[in-house]
């Protein structure tokens, strides 16, 4: 069993995705009910499907001095970056400690693969790549964190983590040991996803795509609706804020069941789920919300239903929110995080979007409608593909 760990403040966080672009837009997407998700138009031949895609991507542009990192991510990433004022607020942090002494953290499963797409769609008569698209910064998985070091001049410690949907819960967890091991005095963390080809029609081979907008938890699902997201927080030793939401403890495992489809009895989720709340000094009992990683795949939800019926009392809340934003794969845990500090920032809990009748393997504990409830400690689940497993456990800052 992890001992606990010393919790870190989490002093600025952001997110963007299909439901809203910065905090309070997303907030109020949740409040009164409103999806995200449209009827997919993405590319030559759309899949039919509905998907949660971010408004203003394709008509954006970098500006000049970062255009030689142009692809539809980084443009993500950019826009991301400047909602809720986080990049100020970044820049302030990275003027307190010095760019070294600054982590950069980011998670991501696609990168830049939509711009080596184009690449590919636009190669030239002897078929190499066109000079505008033999960067090879651009064309790796490395590429988002790359950019965002350069735009913010980071000069500390820089990771890329793909571990497919867990990668931007894990970042929590990768920051949390380079500020305790002393080799960052602040660390910048997040996830950038984007929606491409890859994605859509790698998904739709493997079955996993609805034709409707996604179900988490209904008796009759279908399958997921894939989104797109950017979401970043700043983490910084409590002292800096003590009334700042706190990161209090995270679980890792990899349960290597099989390649796409979740351990069945979900033994990887709970050991990450048991040793979140060890490392945050928790019992069950004390978790007023969590938000569960619910793509509402039949496997998925079944398995994680049932992990939470046999774990939680029925005091406690969960719900998935990927009915307003989609599944934002790589980004989807920065952006679920944002919603779990949310719901402790704003006293309210939201439901389950668009799930009718709840699937019965499920518990009291997951809710279609919203609450209104003050949150002290929230969790938040993120699952890969592999078996790759995230949870990360949260708290209110103290007046």
């Amino acid at each position: 069993m992890p001992s606990r760990i010393p919790p870190l403040a989490i002093t600025a966080f952001t997110a963007t995705c299909a439901a809203g672009r910065g905090l309070d837009a997303l907030a109020q997407a949740m409040l009164v009910r409103k999806s995200g998700l449209v009827k997919n138009a993405f590319g030559a031949t759309p899949l039919p499907c509905w998907i949660g895609r971010v408004a203003g991507i394709d008509t954006a542009a970098l500006p000049a001095r970062w255009k030689h990192w142009e692809s539809r991510n980084n443009r993500l990433a950019w826009i991301g970056l400047h909602e809720d004022g986080f990049a100020e607020k970044a820049g302030a942090a990275i003027e307190r400690y010095g760019a070294a002494r600054v982590a950069l953290v980011l998670g991501t499963s696609t990168s830049s693969i939509g711009e080596t797409e184009r690449a590919y769609r636009e190669l030239e008569a002897d078929g190499r790549l066109s000079p505008a698209q033999r960067g090879s910064h651009v064309h790796q998985t490395h590429s988002l964190s790359a950019f965002v070091q350069s735009v913010l001049a980071i000069g500390g410690p820089c990771l890329t983590i793909a571990t497919a949907c867990s990668s931007s819960a894990k970042v929590f967890a990768c920051a949390e040991r380079l500020l305790r091991t002393g080799l960052a005095d602040a660390a910048i963390i997040g996830g950038v996803d984007s929606l491409c080809g890859s994605v859509l029609y790698g998904f739709n081979s493997l079955e996993l795509v609805s034709p409707q907008p996604c179900r988490p938890f209904d008796a009759d699902r279908s399958g997921l609706s894939l989104g797109e997201a950017a979401g970043f927080a700043l983490l910084e030793n409590i002292h800096v804020d003590n009334a700042a939401p706190r990161l209090t403890g995270y679980g890792e495992s990899s349960d290597a069941h099989h390649m796409s489809a979740p351990h069945p009895q979900g033994l990887g989720a709970q050991l990450a789920l048991v040793d979140a709340l060890a490392r945050a000094g928790l019992d069950a009992a004390d978790v007023d919300y969590i938000n569960l990683h619910g793509t509402a795949s039949r496997q998925n939800d079944e398995v994680e239903a049932a992990l939470i019926a046999r774990i939680f009392p029925a005091t406690t809340l969960a719900s998935s929110t990927k009915g307003w934003s989609g599944h934002c794969l790589g980004a989807a845990g920065i952006v679920e995080a944002v919603v779990a500090l949310l719901a402790i920032e704003r006293g309210f809990v939201p439901g389950t979007l668009n799930a009718q009748t709840l699937d019965p393997a499920c518990g009291p504990q997951i809710v279609i409608d919203n609450r209104e409830r003050g949150i002290g400690i929230a969790l938040s689940n993120s699952f890969g593909f592999g078996g790759n497993n995230s949870c990360l456990a949260f708290a209110a800052g103290r007046a």
